[in-house]
């Protein structure tokens, strides 16, 4: 595992090979030492890669870095998570341009049934600090996992309330495990490890540099069910975040403000331009998610189907009947389908009317 590691490791480092490449060819050869191991002419052949990234393999090197790295990881008792670990977060797997390699310190699981990301200005006003709060404490009788960037303003504030009321709370950085940024937070980040914890694409040794931020966006965008803007410019992290998390096909929500506030131009903008809903809190939230505590009725007989299904149609048919609803990313696990055979599943079963879709992309049998 340790020889396995070093290679997952040192794929990350190789120049030209970014994590798009690198996961097709995980993908090809089953793990990261067949990857170093396979033959020049070979590598060369294979579409996207050609001669100057299979020259870029072929010719590296720096395995030096990879046993410094693995040093630090089993210092501190770091989980390093590749892209075929089953801790990996799994919505990430959805999202093309997911990280290869992530590093983790922390006791939540990042694949647990409920995750909002919290994304906002780092200058908040009164009003963002309240409504910020105000989400997360409508939060605390569910299972949720809160996922920010351990940043100035919002981020810190819904960390800290998650911290508060009892829930999960995740931090992902821009940054190596080795350090924390901004260093006002490291109290905050010791606890989050004790509940919840940090992660990161980055290497130790790696500064918190003005490039890594948007990558770090990535992820909190990428592995959240649902993501929530609270007070941004109509410039900024937040709003990029946002439009990741469209691009991804997650649940975007935002909270108004007035017209006149510079600090709440970025929310109102996503709401007016139809690239979040509008919310005003947890209670709106939950609703929109379709995650309220919902009374089963009494001993509904479970309806016989006498249709002839598609492999794929059985499939979810069978995941659905277990259990009254279920979110997209939970049941692309389960059913193990392709992202393109589950939509063409999913539809013909709702035009056949056996399946119906609710908000916040959760199916249900009809």
């Amino acid at each position: 595992m340790l020889d396995e590691l070093l290679y997952q490791i040192a794929l990350t480092l190789v120049p030209n090979i970014g994590d798009v490449h690198a996961k097709a060819l995980v993908n090809l050869y089953g793990n990261a030492q067949a990857v170093f191991k396979a033959k020049k002419k070979e590598l060369e052949n294979i579409e996207g890669i050609g001669t100057v990234r299979a020259n870029s393999i072929k010719s590296f090197q720096d395995f030096t870095s990879s046993e410094a790295e693995i040093k630090f990881i089993e210092q501190y008792k770091i989980a390093p998570l590749f892209i075929t670990d089953k801790n990996y977060p799994q919505r990430l797997l959805n999202c093309y341009d997911s990280p290869l390699l992530l590093y983790y310190r922390g006791t939540a699981d990042l694949n647990t049934t409920k995750i909002i990301s919290i994304v906002g200005t780092r200058n908040h006003s009164d009003y963002g600090k309240i409504v910020c709060e105000k989400l997360v404490e409508e939060l605390q009788n569910e299972q949720v996992l809160i996922i920010s960037g351990l940043a100035y303003g919002i981020d810190t504030i819904a960390h800290k309330t998650a911290l508060k009321n009892n829930l999960q709370t995740a931090g992902v950085l821009a940054h190596g495990l080795d350090r924390i940024y901004p260093p006002q937070n490291k109290s905050l980040a010791k606890q989050m490890v004790e509940q919840g914890g940090l992660l990161t694409e980055f290497l130790s040794q790696t500064n918190p540099d003005k490039q890594n931020f948007p990558k770090r966006n990535r992820i909190v965008a990428g592995m959240c069910d649902a993501l929530v803007v609270i007070e941004s410019g109509k410039k900024g992290g937040s709003l990029i975040t946002a439009e990741l998390a469209n691009g991804y096909n997650k649940d975007v929500f935002a909270i108004p403000g007035k017209t006149t506030d510079v600090k709440s131009e970025g929310c109102n903008y996503l709401i007016k331009n139809n690239k979040a809903s509008l919310i005003s809190g947890g209670d709106d939230l939950l609703e929109m998610m379709n995650w309220k505590p919902v009374i089963k009725p009494a001993q509904k007989k479970q309806r016989e189907l006498f249709i002839e299904f598609t492999p794929d149609e059985k499939i979810v048919v069978d995941i659905l009947q277990q259990q009254d609803s279920i979110q997209i990313d939970q049941l692309y696990f389960k059913s193990g389908l392709s992202s393109s055979a589950m939509a063409a599943a999913l539809l013909m079963l709702e035009m056949n009317g056996i399946v119906t879709s609710l908000p916040g992309k959760v199916y249900k049998m009809s």
